[in-house]
Parts: C-alpha cells; sequence; structure tokens
C-alpha cells in the first residue's frame, strides 16, 4: 500500500541511500551542531542530506545552501522540491514495472545513460531514474564510470522501497527555499560570512588502495582534492564561520588538519565487496571550535 499520510518538516529524512550517509552518525554529531539560530548552513557534499534534514527540522538557520558536484544528483534534488506530484507518478510506474520483472527493468533502466536519447530527457524522468537505482541497486552504490554512465548491477532485495511518497513530500517540504544548485566544494568560499556554519562530507579519504567508492561522479576524489578541502577549511576557519568535516581516520586526514580539534566517532561500514570487511570502524570529525 502507498503512504499518503500528509508529511510534515518532523518527518523530513533522506530520500536516498549514499555511500558514507550520516544518518548512523547523527547522535554522535548532535553535540557538535549548533543551538543557536544562525544565519546561514552550507553543505557543498549534498550526498543523502543528512545533517541537513536534522538541522532543517530544527529550523536552527535563516538560510540553507545544498550543492554538489555530482549533476544528476542535484537534479534529484530539485525535481523533489518543485515536482514532487510528477516524480512520485514516476516511481509508482517504476515500482509497477519492477515488480513485473525486476532484472529486465532494472538493466534497461540502467542502460538509459548509453543512448544519446537519454540526453533529452525530462528532469523528471531523470530524478526518478537516480531514485529507482538508488533503492534497487547493490548496496545503494552511486557509481558511474569514465563517461559518466551508471555500471552498478542490480542488489538483491525482496521487496526494494521504490516509492516512499510521505518521505519524497516531507522531503519536499523541507527543500522548499533552500538554495540548490551545482557548484564545486570550494565555491562556498564566494558565499560563506562570519558566523555561518558550514559542513563538508566529502568522498572520503580511501583506508587501501582497493578501498576507493570516491567516483560517484565522472570526476574522481582524491588527494590532490582533499588538500584543496583541507585549503578550504582554513580559509572558512579564518574568515570566521563554523566548519565541521566527516573523513576516514587515516594519517594523511590526520595531517591535512593538524592544529585543529580533531574527534573520533564510530560508524558502521555498509559498503564492501567482501562482507567479512563489514563492520565498525572509526571515522574522524573536523571542527574549529
Amino acid at each position: 500500500m502507498t503512504d499518503t499520510s500528509q508529511p510534515s518538516l518532523a518527518d523530513a529524512q533522506p530520500f536516498l541511500k549514499w555511500a558514507g550517509g550520516k544518518g548512523q552518525l547523527l547522535a554522535q554529531y548532535d553535540r557538535f551542531f549548533p543551538t543557536d539560530r544562525g544565519r546561514a548552513y552550507f553543505e557543498p557534499f549534498a550526498g543523502s542530506g543528512a545533517v541537513f534534514f536534522e538541522l532543517r527540522k530544527r529550523d536552527l538557520f535563516e538560510q540553507y545552501a545544498l550543492s554538489d558536484v555530482n549533476r544528476e544528483l542535484i537534479n534529484c534534488y530539485k525535481v523533489v522540491k518543485k515536482h514532487v506530484d510528477e516524480l512520485v507518478e514516476a516511481l509508482r510506474d517504476h515500482k509497477a514495472k519492477h515488480e513485473q520483472d525486476a532484472h529486465e527493468h532494472y538493466y534497461k533502466v540502467r542502460d538509459l545513460d548509453r543512448s544519446p536519447a537519454w540526453a533529452d530527457a525530462s528532469d523528471v524522468d531523470r530524478a526518478a531514474r537516480m531514485i529507482y537505482l538508488n533503492k534497487t541497486c547493490y548496496n545503494g552504490l552511486w557509481r558511474v564510470n569514465s563517461k559518466g554512465q551508471f555500471n552498478v548491477p542490480m542488489g538483491r532485495y525482496a521487496k526494494p522501497d521504490i516509492l516512499s511518497e510521505t518521505r519524497l513530500r516531507a522531503a519536499s517540504l523541507a527543500l522548499q527555499d533552500v538554495d540548490v544548485n551545482t557548484r564545486p566544494f570550494d565555491a562556498v568560499l564566494d558565499r560563506a560570512q562570519t558566523g555561518d556554519f558550514v559542513y563538508f562530507d566529502p568522498p572520503y579519504d580511501p583506508l587501501s588502495s582497493t578501498a576507493n567508492f570516491t567516483s560517484y561522479s565522472a570526476d574522481s576524489f582524491g588527494q590532490d582534492d582533499q588538500w584543496r578541502l583541507a585549503e578550504t577549511f582554513r580559509a572558512l576557519a579564518e574568515r570566521g564561520c563554523t566548519v565541521m568535516l566527516s573523513n576516514s581516520d587515516t594519517d594523511f586526514v590526520r595531517g591535512l588538519y593538524e592544529g585543529f580539534r580533531v574527534e573520533t566517532v564510530t560508524a558502521r561500514r555498509a559498503i564492501n565487496s567482501k562482507g567479512g570487511k563489514r563492520g565498525e570502524i572509526t571515522e574522524v570529525l573536523v571542527v574549529n571550535y
């Protein structure tokens, strides 16, 4: 049965699964969140938006801005914000076709971006495709190849949650009046002012040479990008912004943020090709306060 109850801002939560999503860490992050209402909140790596939705429910800021370099992701946010009715109908269609023949429909939808005609697809169709694949692919992993083509195999789900209407409508409510745009992370330097809160949740520094899940856009996020991010963090801190950043607990990351407060949190790893390597790991939370 489709959930059609009326949503409220209190119901707002991520509508996408995302590698490194912060839903499981919100309780550990809570003591680092601001308690007084501020001017603006910026999240330059939108991802699943778990921290954004939590702070939005608390009504802690006058303005909110979400951005990312992943155009498909930002389009998805924009469609949820502006065209949630049409999106619900498109997902209802995907759900019905998936229930008829999951394998056939999944790979047909996955391969849409191999066709030149996909360039003319509507924003709603693109967003519905992203959510459908996100809910049915292996481990909810959004990964593309060097051509920007989604290449994750189908996951093994008995009843994937393809359409959660209340969740989408609550997210749409939370996104109203929120600035959502495709931007590189360092573009925040053009907008953030003294006293603003900036949270960075970048693609993580790999824990090993084989643990790289950073290609969620056509351009990977490497160590040079991590260096640029650390420089951006420092520039914002010097400006008087309140800055928080999540990343892997590696010597490289700790070295990048030497001089700042580095806290350790415990997370459960959800994505690994070897089940035996999934489990609790430590991550760092870097703050300038």
